[in-house]
């Protein structure tokens, strides 16, 4: 899990992965402050039947920033471009947190680009409560005097902290370059509800996964976005939290591996 991928850059400057091959493919976005390593169980899992591909976000990994001030709409226009650069016609996505946004917005804009979109552990439509908390993280780290470990109380289960999971989230959070992660942790701050309305009129097939115990990513957000959505299906993990990919893979591939098999008419 702890392995460094070998990357390729798209002419534009950003960095992905591209591994096997098959009728297929699925294209990973991960969150704030991550990287593609933290795909690391779907991209092993996958790649053995499938084309994968996973994307640095701007300003993480090795992918050159955005070099605006950005909002989540930017963000969905980058990743299209990407697949533009990839030469990429309809694909199933699978994002993550942030990388779940950008999967939203790429439904709500451009439909025709997507065969199947996953969404795993995203918000949609915060609490005023939870507004205002992770509008104050946001101004924090745009500051530049944030606390880089302070997600992982929230991400992970006190029983968590030693395992491998833990210490790779734990690294990446630590090599983050600090305009990216301030960049992209505005636009997840403030695109909860930009898109939100869009579920009822997309007709692909849609996963909405997330843990039992996400204090963020709740199961009813999962589950409201899941019973919108024409061809929408929640999966909730019990007893895990906001990186369940990493901390009950299995679960999480085993979710993934039926949603790739999804027809809109056997949802």
């Amino acid at each position: 899990m702890l392995q460094t991928l070998q990357r390729s850059k798209t002419p534009s400057g950003v960095a992905f992965i591209d591994q096997g091959q098959g009728e297929e493919t699925l294209v990973l976005i991960h969150g704030v402050g991550m990287r593609i390593e933290a795909w690391t169980p779907q991209i092993t899992a996958f790649a053995g039947h499938m084309r994968v591909i996973a994307v640095d976000l701007p300003g993480h990994g090795l992918s050159a920033e955005l070099g605006k001030p950005a909002h989540l709409s930017h963000f969905v226009e980058w990743f299209c471009g990407v697949l533009d650069e990839l030469t990429l016609g309809p694909v199933n996505v699978a994002g993550h947190s942030m990388g779940a946004l950008i999967a939203t917005g790429v439904a709500a804009t451009a439909p025709q680009r997507l065969r199947r979109v996953a969404l795993l552990n995203s918000v949609h439509r915060r609490s005023e409560e939870a507004r205002r908390a992770v509008t104050a993280r946001a101004s924090e780290i745009v500051s530049g005097t944030f606390d880089r470990q302070a997600p992982l109380a929230r991400w992970f289960a006190p029983a968590e902290r030693g395992s491998e999971a833990y210490s790779l989230v734990r690294g990446l959070l630590e090599t983050v370059g600090a305009s990216g992660y301030a960049t992209a942790y505005k636009a997840f701050a403030t695109g909860d509800s930009i898109y939100s309305d869009c579920w009822p009129r997309v007709t692909c097939p849609a996963l909405f996964l997330t843990g039992s115990d996400d204090p963020n990513s709740t199961a009813q957000m999962a589950e409201e976005m899941a019973r919108a959505a024409p061809c929408g299906r929640a999966v909730i993990i019990p007893g895990h939290r906001h990186m369940v990919n990493l901390t009950a893979p299995e679960r999480v591939n085993e979710a993934l591996s039926d949603w790739l098999t999804w027809e809109g008419s056997d949802v």
